[in-house]
């Protein structure tokens, strides 16, 4: 008879996680996992042909990852979320004779800038062998750049330019051009469509998809970011709306709270879509240095055009410098941390928020190095109680957001924890939790609540479902080892 053992964050090792691993009941085969004390169905894949889009690559890491798991539940999220994206959300076309991708964020239909980069971008290791899925993944490169063309300050978009906004932004002051679904500015927008941009060159060595309209699109982000300096006056953006939520609007008139110019980029909305309490906000600037360091990349490399990529150089060191002089605090627990959102008179917001680009998820979009003392010290501030946003409770501990509310944990802060982990410990415990609070459906949900993972939003939200998947091929090629035992319930500590 095995010891059933629980998981924790600390007081866990490695012969911990592999000797009690069977604790954990699995039904094999039946169809059926146990989710705290209900056993319910998992939802499983779309029918064959009803799935959007497939790739032999694809499957074919399916079909060798999925025997090596030990954990039968995790096999199972596995195998129907990492395929998740491709076969509910993208709609692979051909326009001007030319691959055209259009990709919906799930239960949304609208094509975000941020989540349709991330959706797709774990995809990327397997495009240089399957033809079709490069073709895929150059069609989104492809669509991206005509959509910043379309307007460099919208998040999100409609398939096509006749369609109407999403209803809630129909009646939005600011600036709505055909095919925009919403237009809430957020510096990381930009900022995706470069990372997959790059991260598709990288991976395949194609450079198809950057023609004319991407060199043109590759201006205008380094347009905008410059515009949103605010050097020189407010600039062109504006954003109101009529809500009983204050996060889906801007005070003074549309422009945002005020803040001191200085070198950084105003974003007046968060990756979360909320508003932000002060204009410069920390780990987007972050994300931006490291993107313009990948756009002058490709703009030297691909378009020899030694003059853009100068700008985009120049902007890089001044947002940089900016952040070292008003982007850091001194905590009196953690020393000095990256702050939430700053405004460059001296005040700062201390939390984290669980979407990507937050303070933890800094060295997973590669925006520092994973032992940059900086780093290591914001996230010990993200996963403990002085960040307002960090909820433990029974059934899990991680971080949320305003978005939702208080007490409900997102999966994706889960997810990003064990992707910026180091231990095994700590990546077993967040396995654990992603696998329990599911509500028997087997998919990565937005968000739960703490002590009750059946209260949770988004049943279809396709990002955190393939960097599920990311997050175990990751496992898998760096330590196998948690793979190879069922990992126990994770319990509340503390």
């Amino acid at each position: 008879m095995f010891r059933r053992e629980a998981l924790t964050f600390d007081g866990l090792n490695r012969r911990d996680v592999l000797r009690g691993g069977l604790g954990s009941l699995v039904l094999a085969g039946s169809g059926f996992a146990q989710v705290g004390m209900k056993v319910a169905p998992f939802k499983g894949r779309p029918e064959m042909g009803k799935r959007l889009f497939k790739s032999e690559a694809v499957e074919r890491a399916i079909a060798e990852t999925v025997p090596g798991l030990a954990d039968k539940e995790l096999a199972r999220m596995f195998a129907q979320c990492f395929p998740n994206t491709l076969d509910t959300t993208v709609h692979a076309m051909v326009t001007g004779g030319v691959p055209d991708t259009y990709v919906v964020t799930g239960d949304i239909d609208a094509m975000w800038l941020r989540d349709s980069s991330a959706q797709v971008s774990a995809y990327l290791p397997f495009a240089k062998d399957d033809a079709k899925l490069r073709a895929m993944l150059e069609g989104v490169v492809r669509r991206h750049a005509a959509l910043v063309l379309r307007d460099p300050y919208a998040n999100s978009f409609t398939k096509n330019v006749t369609d109407k906004p999403l209803s809630w932004s129909v009646h939005d002051k600011t600036k709505m051009l055909p095919g925009v679904a919403e237009r809430k500015w957020e510096v990381d927008s930009l900022c995706y469509v470069v990372r997959l941009a790059h991260g598709f060159w990288k991976a395949t060595g194609d450079t198809a998809a950057f023609d004319g309209t991407w060199h043109k699109a590759a201006a205008a982000i380094v347009g905008t970011f410059r515009e949103q300096q605010r050097k020189d006056g407010k600039g062109p953006y504006s954003f109101q709306r009529e809500s009983a939520v204050p996060t889906d609007t801007l005070p003074l008139s549309g422009y945002g709270n005020p803040a001191r110019p200085g070198g950084m980029i105003y974003s007046m909305f968060r990756p979360s879509d909320d508003a932000c309490i002060y204009p410069f906000l920390v780990p987007s600037n972050l994300f931006a240095v490291a993107q313009l360091k990948n756009l002058a990349e490709i703009l030297r490399v691909v378009y020899k055009d030694e003059a853009l990529a100068g700008e985009a150089d120049a902007l890089r060191a001044e947002v940089w410098a900016a952040l070292e002089e008003y982007g850091t605090v001194m905590h009196p627990e953690f020393g000095k941390i990256w702050a939430y959102e700053v405004d460059g008179y001296g005040n700062a917001l201390m939390m984290d928020d669980a979407n990507a680009p937050g303070l933890m998820s800094l060295a997973y979009l590669g925006c520092c190095d994973r032992n940059d003392p900086v780093y290591v010290a914001t996230r010990r501030f993200c996963l403990s109680e002085a960040n307002p946003y960090f909820f433990k409770g029974t059934a899990a501990e991680g971080i949320g957001g305003p978005h939702i509310g208080l007490g409900y944990i997102w999966p994706m802060s889960l997810l990003i924890r064990a992707l910026t982990a180091d231990n095994d410990a700590e990546i077993a415990a967040c396995l654990a939790q992603l696998r329990d609070t599911t509500a028997g459906t087997g998919f990565i949900h937005e968000s739960f609540q703490m002590d009750r993972p059946a209260d949770f939003t988004r049943a279809w939200f396709g990002w955190a479902n393939t960097l599920f998947g990311e997050l175990i091929l990751k496992v898998k090629a760096e330590r196998p080892g948690l793979l190879t035992t069922v990992l126990p319930a994770w319990r509340a500590h503390g």
